[in-house]
């Protein structure tokens, strides 16, 4: 499915990318889920994917809540640029690097679903009508969901994937 230009179309891609993700999580065993993944990737197994993307899912809701007060969120958070995005995942990583694959799953599901709630509450036109919110500056809120959901969770498949060849 092409990037979603509107709320339908962000709902259903978003759902049908997390289903994918739970799905081939779904078809390895708990061992294999614990397999190490090759020494160049940052996330070093399936857990590890989930929790960087409860992470993300939490930041984009931590932006949401400042940025429709009226004020000015830290994106990508607080002390981190887009170009220390490495030193912000090693964070996330650090943080969660003890949790267990079910714990990791359950904040991952969780986060999910407030997420899909923040979608769930606006129009077509405040998603995806650019520079709509001073926050998200020359782009749309749609952009940042669409990239903290149907799009992260596609590069989640895709390492996967590639790790647990």
């Amino acid at each position: 499915m092409p990037r979603p230009k509107s709320k339908k179309e962000l709902l259903e891609l978003s759902q049908a990318n997390y289903e994918k993700l739970l799905k081939l999580l779904g078809s390895y065993s708990n061992m294999e889920l614990e397999k190490e993944f090759p020494p160049e990737t940052l996330n070093r197994n399936a857990k590890d994917v989930l929790a960087h993307l409860h992470e993300w899912h939490l930041m984009m809701l931590d932006w949401y809540k400042i940025g429709m007060k009226g004020e000015k969120p830290d994106i990508p958070a607080k002390g981190y640029t887009w170009r220390t995005l490495p030193e912000l995942n090693r964070k996330i990583w650090e943080k969660h690097k003890d949790v267990k694959f079910q714990t990791a799953k359950n904040l991952f599901d969780d986060s999910y679903k407030q997420v899909q709630r923040v979608i769930k509450e606006h129009t077509d036109e405040e998603l995806f009508e650019k520079k709509r919110y001073k926050w998200t500056g020359s782009t749309s809120l749609g952009a940042y969901l669409i990239s903290n959901t149907s799009s992260h969770y596609d590069w989640a498949i895709k390492l996967i994937k590639k790790a647990m060849k």
